[in-house]
């Protein structure tokens, strides 16, 4: 399945939203990881012609979780589908809360393609916000409550049969600087490894 095609054969296209053009066996998927927001420059996103942004941080982060990853189709090998929950650039410093709002179906039509999904790892607080409102829906609560990600990284948190988990966003500039949020990133997605074997 191509995942952006499926997304606007169910939503409608809209040019402004950036989706992931990729071809994945949805039933293949084990674990989702939803990043913060879309690159301005879609070629630099995980499934871009190059990638070379995101994954320049990415893939560092597996390797130190001790997985021999050297590319996304290595991560997809996995069973791990990697996306952004804000499907629209930033314009501003901050993310605006009319892209999170535009941004919060397409991502809940996402989740839902992948049926045998064990595990959600929510890298970073947009990530943890969106998912909680999609949850709300449903379960009318947080899966993830308020608090600081170090904190809450050692409970163990479930969406139905699904675990969730709170880490820290894993691309930018500055997240290969911050050693403490790098260790601790790499070790949820050891334990996420770990989850779906």
């Amino acid at each position: 399945m191509n995942i952006k095609q499926e997304l606007e054969r169910q939503l409608g296209a809209n040019p402004s939203v950036q989706l992931n053009n990729v071809e994945i066996d949805p039933a293949s998927i084990r674990a989702i990881m939803i990043n913060e927001i879309v690159p301005a420059d879609p070629a630099q996103d995980f499934y871009g012609s190059s990638g070379e942004a995101y994954l320049s941080t990415t893939i560092p982060l597996f390797q130190k979780a001790g997985l021999a990853v050297e590319n996304i189709g290595d991560i997809l090998n996995m069973g791990v589908y990697i996306t952004n929950a804000v499907k629209l650039p930033k314009r501003t410093s901050t993310v605006e809360k009319e892209s999170i709002d535009a941004s919060l179906p397409w991502l809940e039509a996402e989740i839902a393609l992948f049926p045998h999904v064990q595990v959600v790892m929510l890298m970073g607080d947009v990530a943890k916000k969106m998912y909680n409102a999609i949850a709300r829906k449903t379960t009318r609560k947080n899966v993830i409550p308020s608090g600081a990600t170090y904190k809450l990284r050692s409970t163990a948190f479930y969406h139905g049969n699904i675990r969730v988990m709170p880490s820290y966003i894993m691309t930018g500039g500055n997240i290969l600087i911050e050693k403490s949020k790098v260790a601790m990133a790499a070790q949820d997605i050891a334990a996420m490894a770990d989850i779906i074997k």
